[in-house]
């Protein structure tokens, strides 16, 4: 695999599709009080979540995040100020977007999105959460520990896998984050990050497969 490829080799597509497979939640969208789209290097969170607005899927969105070290050089501002902005650019009103700079993790995500929208008294019974395809089930879980209250609906951009690493612009970054993800979901309940999940000896066979391959740079 070159340098910054954007090809899945065929070696590795069963493990990676069936990884992708699982990180989707396959949640049928509905309206909801707020839409929060989570920070990350994906500028189509901030696409998808212009989308849904407009599709009348919520009144109001909260962009989340700081930075990471993957995300700072693209987002020198912060993730959920790019965010605003790109939103911005798609036509989403001003008014209706609200600003979460501080954010480092998906639980500070779901932590402060919440403050933020108690001290704006705006009343949250239901919550879309948009994000990187992968992120879905950690945010669901995060979010079902942190904020058990909400109904929690996951959405990301209808996007099938080889589509999503060409955007993105390369695979191994791709795949790399699918195998980081994957370990937060087994490893976070007890660190009592994120509510318990299905893990499939499937999806644990697959994620051990990319790791002896050499896909560990975002491992814990």
């Amino acid at each position: 695999m070159t340098e910054r490829s954007t090809t899945l080799p065929d070696n590795l597509r069963a493990d990676v599709q069936t990884l992708w497979d699982y990180h989707d939640m396959h949640h049928e969208l509905r309206p909801t009080d707020v839409g929060i789209g989570l920070g990350s290097h994906d500028l189509g969170v901030a696409t998808y979540a212009a989308e849904l607005y407009q599709q009348g899927y919520f009144p109001r969105i909260v962009f989340t995040g700081a930075n990471a070290p993957t995300t700072v050089e693209r987002f020198p501002r912060g993730e959920a100020v790019h965010y605003r902005e790109h939103a911005l650019e798609l036509g989403v009103p001003d008014d209706a977007i609200l600003v979460e700079p501080e954010a480092r993790n998906t639980g500070n995500n779901i932590t402060l999105s919440r403050q933020l929208l108690e001290a704006q008294r705006i009343p949250v019974k239901s919550v879309m959460l948009i994000s990187r395809p992968y992120q879905q089930r950690r945010a669901y879980a995060t979010c079902r520990k942190l904020w058990p209250e909400v109904a929690v609906i996951c959405a990301s951009r209808p996007l099938p896998l080889d589509d999503y690493i060409e955007s993105i612009g390369d695979v191994g970054r791709v795949i790399n984050m699918l195998v980081g993800d994957t370990q937060r979901i087994d490893l976070y309940p007890h660190r009592g990050f994120s509510i318990e999940q299905d893990f499939p000896e499937a999806v644990k066979s697959a994620y051990q497969h990319l790791i002896a391959s050499g896909f560990d740079k975002r491992l814990i």
